[in-house]
């Protein structure tokens, strides 16, 4: 499904990570059998730059919040997925809470104006408690004055690194994260963590961009830096596609998994617009190797041509589409329900088929 949205702002990118090698132990006289470490995790993003990027981009306040609509959108979608849930979460996990959009989606008056009520009251009145972690103290607090957080029963930490979760097992009913999986090195490590941490039988709920997200400003940046100086370099991040999330996530051990995508187009006035809203929403270019300083004027001027010529709108703005993966993943529990093995069905569909 796409959906079209007029203003200005963006987003960008998503990765995977380094880690340590292997252990072997010895003596003089005897040699010992040690279990091997992980594999390694490649690494792709530099994530230092990625909080410099984050702390940057919250310090200009207004700048900040115009440009931070996309991911106000994106959170209230995925908090909208809750109102299929019937159940009340004491202790909840915002990861990766950039700057707290889900604890403000969560606290939005009748978030289901065509439920069976006249007026649905707020998903916050269903949650006890939410913490929201990430690793950009100006990013964390940038609206911890706005009035939604008397709205809800909320608690911010600084982490020094998502990719590290220091919370106990089995701690979370319910976990949330919206737009900042895309930044992590080792996805598949986090996931699992994700799961540990988690109660049985409580939810996993993500979204993440992924795809061919800004495929336009990818394929014309690419054909101004051939055109200009004869090659290319990474400007936009390599993103998980949907056929590798449900995967990742039966890896990290959760079940009855629901995967799906949602393509938002957001019109810019121009390409300048568009990497201008990047900055200011922390989500530059932060993956490892890429070319140091700004994008040569040739090369931008380039672009914006390219760009009209191949994707340009008839009123003259241009489109940046952000495909969205939404993911649900259930902790195992003893009492989940689980799906009857294969060909132990009593009844064929085809019969009733057949019949009508």
């Amino acid at each position: 499904m796409n959906h079209i949205l007029r203003r200005s702002s963006t987003l960008l990118s998503r990765g995977w990570k380094e880690v340590g090698g292997r252990t072997i132990g010895s003596t003089a006289r005897r040699s010992y059998a040690f279990q091997a470490a992980s594999p390694p995790v490649h690494q792709v993003f530099n994530r230092r730059t990625k909080w410099l990027q984050k702390e940057r981009a919250a310090a200009d306040l207004q700048h900040s919040r115009i440009t931070g609509y996309v991911k106000d959108e994106v959170a209230i979608r995925l908090c909208n997925r809750l109102l299929d849930i019937k159940r009340s979460y004491p202790k909840v996990l915002d990861f990766g809470a950039n700057a707290c959009h889900i604890a403000w989606a969560l606290t939005r008056p009748d978030p289901d104006p065509d439920g069976p009520q006249p007026v649905s009251e707020p998903i916050a009145t269903r949650i006890g408690h939410l913490l929201a972690v990430d690793s950009s103290q100006t990013m964390l607090y940038r609206d911890a004055d706005l009035p939604y957080n008397n709205d809800i029963n909320i608690t911010r930490q600084v982490i020094p690194d998502e990719e590290t979760l220091p919370f106990e097992a089995d701690s979370f009913d319910l976990v949330l994260s919206s737009l900042s999986m895309h930044w992590i090195n080792d996805l598949p490590g986090v996931l699992a963590q994700i799961n540990n941490i988690l109660k049985p039988d409580c939810a996993f709920m993500g979204a993440m961009l992924g795809g061919d997200t800004l495929f336009e400003l990818r394929t014309s940046l690419q054909l101004a830096e051939t055109e200009r100086r004869g090659g290319i370099s990474p400007r936009v991040s390599p993103l998980a596609d949907v056929r590798d999330v449900g995967g990742l996530l039966q890896r990290a051990g959760f079940k009855m998994l629901t995967v799906d995508v949602e393509d938002i187009v957001v019109d810019y006035p121009n390409t300048f617009a568009l990497m201008e809203d990047l900055r200011a929403m922390g989500e530059g270019n932060a993956v490892l190797g890429r070319e140091m300083g700004p994008i040569p004027r040739d090369v931008l001027l380039a672009n914006d041509a390219i760009y009209r010529e191949l994707h340009g709108n008839e009123d003259g703005t241009i489109p940046a589409t952000f495909r969205i993966i939404y993911m649900i993943g259930w902790k195992e529990s003893a009492d989940q329900a689980k799906p009857l093995p294969r060909g132990s069905g009593e009844i064929n569909l085809k019969d009733i088929l057949e019949k009508k």
